[in-house]
């Protein structure tokens, strides 16, 4: 089953922020697990959020009804935040 990816506003704004190649990495990344993203994921504590992790950066999104929508994208200090 292919999973519908989706980026919120800010997850947009914070990938075209970054460095050309990170964010090369991170789309190809975030195309690669829309065939079985639970096997590449992993579930944040006490949330509805899963942490997808590229290098030093990580996506948190959230998987709802076959679709994975992309909240925010960030390095690994700051995005928790």
């Amino acid at each position: 089953m292919v999973y519908e990816l989706e980026l919120s506003k800010n997850a947009e704004k914070e990938l075209n922020l970054l460095q050309k190649e990170i964010s090369i990495r991170i789309l190809d990344k975030l195309l690669e697990i829309k065939e079985n993203p639970y096997r590449h994921i992993k579930r944040l504590v006490g949330s509805e959020l899963f942490s997808l992790r590229v290098g030093d950066y990580r996506i948190l999104m959230i998987i709802k009804d076959n679709k994975i929508f992309v909240v925010r994208i960030g390095h690994r200090k700051k995005v928790y935040d």
